[in-house]
C-alpha cells in the first residue's frame, strides 16, 4: 500500500499531467484555482495567490511540477486517502446533476475545455480515450477517481 505522501504525490502528478496538455513541463498560474476545485480541494484565494507568487518568481505565469507540487501539497496536506476520495467524490457530483452515477465523456470534455481552452478536439479526445476504457461514452467514479488519482 501506497504512503499517504506516495498518494498525494500521485493525484498531484496526474491532475499536472491532465492539464500540462502541451506536454510542456509547465502549466498555467491562472489554471491552478480549477484545478484544486477540480480536486474537491477548498483553499483560502490569498493563500493560493501567495504560494503562485512564490513559486512563479518570473511572473511567467507558468509553474513547472515542483512549483504545482509545492502550492497543492499546501493544500493536501491535512487530508488522508479518505477525505481525499470523500472530496472528488463531492466534485464528481456537482457534475453528475442528474444522480446517475456518471458524467458523460461530452460533459467531461466540456470541464478539461473549461480548466484548458488551449486543448485541441484530438487532445481531448485522447485524454477521453484514456479514461473511458470500456468506450461507453460515459465516465462512472471509479474512471473519474482513476483519472484523478492515478490509481
Amino acid at each position: 500500500m501506497a504512503s499517504d505522501d506516495e498518494q498525494k504525490l500521485a493525484i498531484i502528478r496526474k491532475a499536472f499531467q491532465i492539464f500540462d496538455t502541451s506536454k510542456s513541463g509547465f502549466i498555467e498560474t491562472v489554471k491552478i484555482a480549477t484545478i484544486l476545485n477540480t480536486m474537491g480541494q477548498l483553499f483560502d484565494e490569498a493563500e493560493l495567490n501567495n504560494l503562485i507568487r512564490k513559486n512563479d518568481s518570473d511572473h511567467s505565469g507558468k509553474v513547472n511540477f515542483d512549483g504545482f507540487c509545492d502550492i497543492a501539497i499546501h493544500f493536501l496536506e491535512e487530508d488522508d486517502a479518505e477525505s481525499t476520495q470523500q472530496e472528488l467524490k463531492e466534485a464528481f457530483r456537482l457534475y453528475d446533476k442528474e444522480g446517475n452515477c456518471y458524467i458523460t465523456t461530452g460533459t467531461l470534455k466540456e470541464i478539461l475545455r473549461a480548466l484548458d481552452d488551449k486543448l485541441t478536439t484530438r487532445e481531448l479526445d485522447g485524454i477521453i480515450a484514456e479514461i473511458d476504457t470500456d468506450g461507453s461514452g460515459t465516465v462512472d467514479f471509479d474512471e473519474f477517481m482513476e483519472m484523478m488519482t492515478g490509481d
